[in-house]
């Protein structure tokens, strides 16, 4: 498989301002682009949504550079009444798979569910039911997990969250990450919004940027101001300036879930609409990577050791590990 290279800069705003009328043009059409583009992804979700409740096929949207596509899906295992052969039940998407405090979660439209023994055995999350949790973030004292319906905290390691209220409150939120007290998020409503205290309070970073993240944000514990973000429309996108500016950093088109190997950051893995991509020199260079059919989220533990993914299977979860960096998986069950 051939090695590429996609590190398209974008043009800050003091060059789109030295660039001339014409360039803030482009500049100003990017942006409706990926303003449509979110809200095509939310009408296009409410559709799927009233496809789900009237017993029609369970479909997925996702927002790719060229616009909206609508997938019907399948699966061996999932008949819709729940849960098949031990499977956690996610819903009719699946968007994350991520190791917090020692569990695994995934998480989907309807509900989350996690494994305290790395995916052998599930047990649902009834404070997540209906979350749609797109993406999780752990600070110094809580972990907060993002979604349509808003933000939830969770204070007890995992166990149980409850819904942010208050001046913390964030609505739609697509993409989440955090390291400290450092938390970001991308909404499709507000764009990048940015939290120094742990996810108490809240301000806008960037309004335009943000609208299109997905999943869980990249952020470097040794430089918060570093983050890496799946941007569905388009592929990774990274900032160096805690999300003022950003620049692409390339991967997979589409892009709807990322993450790097904790003991080496350099390494990371991304899948999008046009499969997944491997990175071994943080984003500089990118190659095909192998992982299950039809995953479309993936996640390491916190000792790098083990690499997640997650497929959907009707209305439930298939969870693959890897103790070999991706090069061969197993079904956790």
């Amino acid at each position: 498989m051939s090695s590429t290279s996609s590190r398209n800069t974008k043009p800050s705003a003091a060059a789109a301002k030295s660039g001339g009328a014409a360039r803030s043009t482009k500049a100003e059409r990017r942006r409706a682009r990926a303003a449509e583009q979110a809200a095509a992804a939310r009408r296009a979700e409410q559709r799927a949504q009233r496809l789900r409740w009237g017993g029609a096929a369970l479909a997925v949207v996702a927002v790719a550079a060229g616009g909206v596509f609508l997938t019907t899906r399948g699966g061996s295992g999932g008949d819709g009444s729940g849960s098949a052969a031990g499977l956690p039940r996610v819903g009719g998407d699946l968007h994350t798979v991520s190791v917090v405090a020692n569990r695994l979660f995934v998480g989907g439209h309807e509900a989350v569910a996690a494994s305290g023994n790395g995916g052998r055995t599930w047990q649902d999350v009834p404070s997540l039911r209906g979350a749609d949790a797109m993406g999780w973030a752990s600070t110094s004292d809580a972990v907060l997990v993002g979604g349509h319906p808003g933000l939830y905290r969770s204070t007890d390691s995992g166990a149980t969250f409850t819904k942010v209220t208050g001046a913390g409150a964030v609505g739609d939120v697509h993409a989440i990450g955090g390291t400290g007290n450092t938390v970001y998020i991308g909404s499709p409503e507000s764009g990048l919004l940015a939290s120094t205290d742990g996810g108490k309070t809240w301000k806008t970073v960037n309004a335009e940027e943000g609208r299109s993240f997905m999943g869980t944000i990249l952020v470097d514990p040794k430089n918060p101001q570093r983050l890496i973000a799946p941007d569905m429309a388009s592929g990774l996108q990274t900032s160096s300036d805690g999300g003022k500016t950003w620049k692409e950093l390339g991967g997979p088109m589409g892009a709807m879930a990322a993450a790097w190997d904790p003991k080496d950051i350099n390494r990371i893995i991304a899948v999008g609409m046009d499969g997944a991509q491997l990175s071994t020199d943080g984003g500089r260079t990118w190659k095909q990577a192998d992982v299950p059919e039809g995953a479309s989220a993936v996640g390491y533990d916190a000792t790098g050791s083990t690499l997640y993914a997650g497929a959907l299977d009707g209305q439930n979860a298939r969870t693959y590990r890897s103790t070999d960096g991706g090069a061969t998986w197993t079904a956790t069950s």
